[in-house]
């Protein structure tokens, strides 16, 4: 954490991460000043003041709790979703490197079948097939971005495959699986991380893509993508419903790919010599 404090994008990707993580937990811990899906109509269009910070929508609800709300859920598939992905394409990633031969095979070929699809068809095929809700919706973006998680780890596992410490702990009979815990995912920890970072923007952009075409979470539940759709038609009248949504998204995607870039300057030993 230290080392990544002196890269400048590092650094601004934790503020910008930091003061969105704040908002969301307001929301999680129910301080919001609003309910964020409580209509009142007398109160609709209202313009950003001390008693709505962000103004109203059509329905007279606080753009600003709704905001939030938004961020939260937002958050929580991105992560559930990339959890799920770095999960098992690394384990999908550690046994096709080092096994090749069969498990290369099957774990490649099923890996070609999902490149194939374009990422966001994929998604939207996926949760249109099951019962939307955050944990579906999660899955479906998690399947997603497994093949590029197989991808980022198979690489660096087939080169240390072939490093004399490896090679002396396979000759001494040690169990493979036990070689791999030990000796090849600590030296691939930090592309892991990076790769992790990475994929929290695309899963953020990937949830948001949905909400907006209709196949995220479920109304009434807030969404940073369905804000932006309901606020299309309202961007003459009531610009701030357009406006607050889509700069936290681009401040999520940003900050996270920010964070990425400080993580791969901090993490990758060929940069370390630059500092």
């Amino acid at each position: 954490m230290t080392a990544l404090r002196k890269s400048p994008s590092g650094l601004t990707g934790i503020v910008i991460l930091a003061l969105l993580a704040v908002v969301a937990l307001l929301s999680f811990a129910g301080l919001l000043p609003y309910d964020p899906i409580a209509q009142d109509p007398p109160s609709r269009f209202l313009p950003p003041s001390g008693e709505h910070l962000l103004g109203t929508d059509q329905f007279g609800r606080d753009v600003f709790s709704r905001m939030a709300a938004g961020v939260g859920n937002s958050a929580l598939i991105a992560v559930v979703a990339v959890a799920f992905a770095t999960l098992v394409g690394t384990l999908g990633g550690l046994v096709s490197g080092f096994y090749r031969g069969f498990a290369d095979s099957v774990v490649g070929g099923v890996t070609n079948v999902l490149f194939a699809f374009p990422p966001l068809l994929l998604a939207l095929s996926l949760a249109s097939v099951f019962d939307r809700d955050w944990f579906t919706i999660a899955v479906a973006i998690a399947i997603v971005y497994v093949p590029i998680h197989i991808r980022v780890t198979r690489g660096p596992v087939l080169s240390l495959r072939e490093i004399e410490y490896v090679k002396a702990a396979i000759a001494t009979g040690q169990s493979r699986w036990m070689i791999m815990l030990r000796h090849v995912l600590p030296n691939i920890t930090s592309i892991i991380v990076i790769q992790v970072a990475l994929s929290l923007s695309w899963a953020v952009l990937t949830e948001a893509s949905l909400s907006f075409l209709g196949l995220g979470t479920p109304p009434p539940a807030p969404s940073l993508g369905s804000m932006i759709f309901e606020a299309r038609s309202l961007v003459v009248i009531a610009p701030w419903t357009l406006i607050a949504p889509g700069a936290v998204v681009v401040l999520l995607v940003v900050g996270l790919n920010l964070l990425g870039d400080g993580l791969r300057d901090t993490l990758d030993p060929r940069n370390r010599g630059r500092r």
